[in-house]
């Protein structure tokens, strides 16, 4: 691998990182009373003040498990946590005329249905055309008062992958989502269509997922936890086709490729995923009319068949709670219509 491709891949797998960070640091024994947002400054590395003070509004602050405000004082032995949101890769964002499915907006936040083949943030290689210039077109067009003008990514998801994603027009909105990311309080479901049949009906993948060793632009599965991060996702099955199977994920975690690695790791990969897989055909006859079966729904869905179906929260503002459905876009719907049929015409031979 040159060092230009190695560093294409770092780039592109690292804007599909997590968006907050976690510190928990214990003061010292002798530790002398400080102001939290200065005990703070002195041990982050490339903390701002505005960004601790961000973190402090929104309640991202505690103090031996308690909230705090940032003129609390830290004294000896104090254990300190907090949540803190770093923005992704600086880029310039363009205001583009992109349509957008908005399933809601407020004052504080808005839900987005995305698309296949829609980057979120501009990065390497995806400069225009992504999430975020939308947004900037949008805000501009509706007047909608935002802290930047395109608003702040509470998470992300793949660009094949289509379905739900929560964006926050200010700061301390942001934070205060990320705290509930962070704490796994978000109420996510995705599904999936993934080669092979299950035994049971329900299942939870456990390992930690870090970037491929041989490629990394893909993410592997480390079960003795040796490297990457924890990763937890449960799934139970929807519907079956024998050899393939629709399947409902509700993730603990939010790793990069989470869902994909995980069904790779348990040799059931996404439908027509490529990176991972899932473009072969793994399972079935090896009569020339089911390749051309299979291959024909391969065209029908050129991407992993993955949708964030449902997302649920706590309101940043109100305090109440939210949840938002996504019906399967066409793409996606057409296979498992195509599957159905298949498997009725088989049950009647």
């Amino acid at each position: 691998m040159t060092e230009s491709n190695k560093e294409t891949n770092e780039q592109i797998v690292e804007e599909q990182s997590e968006m907050y960070e976690h510190h928990r640091i214990v003061a010292d024994k002798g530790q002398s009373p400080l102001r939290i947002d200065k005990f703070l400054l002195y041990h982050i590395a490339n903390a701002s003040r505005n960004k601790i003070q961000q973190a402090a509004r929104a309640g991202n602050v505690l103090v031996n498990g308690k909230v705090v405000k940032q003129n609390f004082k830290v004294k000896p032995d104090d254990v300190v946590s907090v949540v803190m949101t770093y923005p992704p890769r600086e880029v310039e964002i363009i205001p583009e005329n992109i349509p957008l499915d908005i399933v809601y907006e407020d004052d504080d936040i808005v839900v987005v249905n995305k698309p296949s083949g829609m980057v979120v943030h501009p990065g390497f290689g995806n400069f225009t055309g992504t999430l975020l210039n939308a947004l900037a077109y949008y805000f501009e067009q509706t007047g909608a008062t935002v802290d930047n003008k395109h608003g702040y990514l509470c998470h992300r998801i793949d660009k094949d992958t289509t379905g739900l994603l929560l964006i926050a027009k200010n700061e301390i909105a942001q934070a205060i989502m990320a705290k509930q990311f962070y704490d796994h309080t978000i109420d996510r479901k995705y599904n999936a269509l993934v080669w092979g049949d299950f035994e049971d009906d329900e299942g939870t993948i456990e390992g930690h997922i870090g970037r491929d060793i041989r490629n990394r632009k893909r993410m592997s599965v480390y079960p003795d936890g040796e490297y990457g991060k924890e990763a937890i996702t449960h799934f139970n099955v929807v519907q079956r086709f024998g050899y393939i199977t629709l399947v409902e994920c509700k993730l603990e975690t939010g790793r990069t490729h989470q869902i994909r690695a995980h069904f790779k790791y348990i040799q059931h990969p996404l439908f027509n995923d490529v990176t991972y897989g899932g473009d072969q055909i793994l399972k079935g006859t090896t009569f020339s009319k089911y390749k051309q079966f299979v291959n024909n729904c391969f065209k029908m869905i050129p991407r992993q068949s993955l949708h964030a179906r449902s997302l649920g929260f706590v309101h940043p503002t109100t305090k109440k709670d939210m949840f938002f459905e996504s019906e399967f876009p066409q793409d996606m719907k057409s296979v498992i219509d195509k599957w159905e049929a298949y498997v009725e015409t088989r049950n009647m031979e």
